[in-house]
């Protein structure tokens, strides 16, 4: 049956804090990053729990770590740079314990540009991510004073975003999916955090993808 269990694991600084939701019978990996660790980040968040259990319900494990920094975690904030070389251990520890299935990256505003460098390292690997949903992507100049140098992604990457995004601006996200022909998915009425249409987003994704075989 479908269960959820809290993990410590090795990564390059030390201990990794994940949270694993597992379907009754596991078909594929997902890994899901939460947003900015210094902004209250963590995995635990809303969005990144609601990606991780439409992932798991489409057949994945679906695996939230803590960033650096975070919960349990171990190490400092390093900007998405370290960040990555941890995602791509966690995939690593999850490939070692349930085999090379089928790979799904989800990852939410800081999150989704750590992500988009997940992708880039694993495109030529041997498992390169068959999904990859980003949302409310963290794209140009963002509030806090941040900037992202945010990374292509593959043709088949589903973004969603919130028309009334107030951290990361629509118009971000579109002039950084133009150059690369991208639709994206304008969720009307939304903010940044999806509040009171994480159900829109559930919607989005199984529309898209069908459930692993």
């Amino acid at each position: 049956m479908a269960a959820t269990e809290n993990v410590l694991i090795h990564g390059p600084a030390g201990n990794i804090d994940l949270i694993i939701d597992t379907p009754d019978r596991v078909r594929g990996i997902a890994l899901i990053c939460h947003p900015h660790p210094l902004f209250q980040g963590a995995n635990t968040n809303k969005v990144a729990h609601t990606l991780a259990r439409i992932f798991r319900d489409l057949g994945y494990a679906a695996l939230r770590p803590n960033f650096r920094g975070v919960g349990k975690s171990d190490g400092s904030h390093d900007h998405g740079i370290a960040e990555t070389e941890d995602m791509l251990a966690v995939i690593g520890w999850a490939q070692s314990r349930w085999g090379a299935l089928p790979l799904a990256l989800g990852g939410f505003s800081f999150g989704a540009f750590v992500q988009t460098r997940v992708a880039a390292r694993l495109a030529d690997s041997l498992t390169p991510p068959e999904r990859i949903v980003l949302v409310g992507t963290a794209a140009g100049e963002v509030t806090g004073a941040r900037s992202y140098s945010t990374e292509p992604v593959p043709a088949h990457t589903l973004l969603i975003h919130g028309e009334l995004d107030e951290t990361v601006a629509l118009g971000n996200v579109m002039r950084w999916a133009e150059p690369q022909e991208l639709p994206v998915v304008v969720v009307p009425g939304a903010d940044h955090f999806f509040h009171g249409r994480l159900h829109v987003l559930r919607r989005i994704i199984e529309r898209t993808w069908s459930p692993l075989p």
